[in-house]
């Protein structure tokens, strides 16, 4: 009984995140997703100009200043006033932080499932179990080399980030015309597709 209220607990949990994940995407609170949209684009800027350990050290010499600061602060008032609040960030200290081993191995099965399955994906690409597909990743894997050498890492993951704060609004304001050419898209690719399979020996997929 108490497993069940507590993988309950926990759905409901993860349940939580996944909408205040979408809340941010879809700019809900507008200072909350440009809060959170700002502060990690000035970080990944930040990783373009300096290195991975010098950005980590000025962010933890900056948090470190202003509860420092604060901390002094709050002891100070507590003097001049002669009131005993105790310690102003006893509330987190005392926050329950730590994994349970039920959670741990939760996200190890999710992790060991995603790996065997990319694993039998790629195996299956690579030795060609199935023409079309194969080419399609071979064509995928050509355009990424020019992508590559357009763009660095970084850059593609600022696009990235770019591109989920607002692509969800941007296709939630024009859902229909958004699906009708994607629709269209979709019909001339398989089409393409169909031909292809047509005219390669052994390229059409079998019926299951």
């Amino acid at each position: 009984m108490q497993a069940t209220a507590d993988m309950t607990k926990k759905e409901c949990s993860w349940s939580s995140w996944k909408g205040q994940a979408i809340d941010l995407l879809y700019w809900r609170n507008v200072k909350q997703s440009g809060a959170v949209f700002s502060s990690v684009l000035l970080l990944l800027f930040s990783l373009t100009q300096f290195s991975v350990v010098s950005v980590g050290a000025y962010l933890a010499l900056a948090a470190l200043s202003a509860t420092i600061s604060f901390r002094i602060y709050k002891s100070v008032l507590q003097a001049v006033q002669k009131t005993d609040e105790g310690h102003p960030f006893k509330a987190y200290l005392e926050m329950e932080i730590a994994l349970s081993q039920d959670q741990i191995s939760k996200y190890a099965d999710k992790i060991l499932l995603y790996s065997n399955t990319c694993m039998k994906e790629l195996r299956r690409l690579f030795l060609v179990q199935d023409l079309v597909d194969s080419l399609k990743f071979a064509v995928l894997m050509w355009l990424l080399t020019y992508v590559g050498a357009l763009f660095n890492g970084l850059t593609l993951l600022i696009l990235a980030v770019v591109s989920m704060f607002t692509l969800p609004v941007v296709y939630e304001k024009h859902q229909a015309q958004i699906d009708q050419y994607v629709g269209l898209i979709r019909t001339q690719v398989n089409s393409v597709v169909g031909k292809i399979q047509a005219k390669i020996p052994g390229a059409k997929r079998k019926e299951e």
